[in-house]
Order: C-alpha cells, then structure tokens, then sequence
C-alpha cells in the first residue's frame, strides 16, 4: 500500500472536499480507504475514498483502525496543523455566514 496507512493525514484532491485535509482511519483494499476530517474540524465527513484522490502528508498519527472522530481529534491536537485547521475552520464559517 506504500505511505497511505492508518494515521496518515491527507489532503483530498478530488470532489466537494478537494483541498481540505483528512486522516486515514480505515484501509478497505488496495484502492479504497476510510478517511475524516473530523467535519466539526476541517469539513471532511467519514467516508470511503479512492487513494488516488489523496496526497499523503509527512505527518502521521498514532491512532487505532477505525478510530473515532473524538480520538483523531484529540490526535491532532498534538501536532503543528491543529492550529492551521482551526484557522481555515474560523475562515469557512466567516464565509457561510456572510457569504
């Protein structure tokens, strides 16, 4: 499977969510995998997605397969992109509601 695994962040480069990040929570097969945002954090609901619209980011996370959004979250409090994600989460509300 090569660097996508559990607990890799992501950034989607396909559909609604193209540009946001993600974290793998679930390997299905070779070209299916489970990912979220969380969507109260980046925007990215829990859902199967083709490898091939993801681009794997250094960072990974210690989380177990099929981790809940409340364990990713807390995951991600301790990296460096906690506080880049709750910036572009303030930016998307600023928008929706004067948008």
């Amino acid at each position: 499977m090569g660097v996508i695994e559990v607990g890799r962040v992501c950034r989607k480069v396909a559909g609604r969510e193209a540009g946001r990040l993600c974290v793998v929570v679930r390997i299905i097969d070779n070209n299916f995998v489970e990912v979220t945002g969380p969507k109260d954090l980046t925007g990215v609901r829990r859902r199967r997605v083709n490898v091939k619209h993801l681009v794997p980011l250094p960072v990974k996370l210690d989380i177990s397969e099929g981790a809940g959004d409340a364990d990713v979250t807390e995951a991600l409090r301790s990296t460096d992109l906690y506080p880049k994600l709750l910036a572009d989460k303030e930016k998307r509300e600023k928008a929706r509601v004067s948008g």
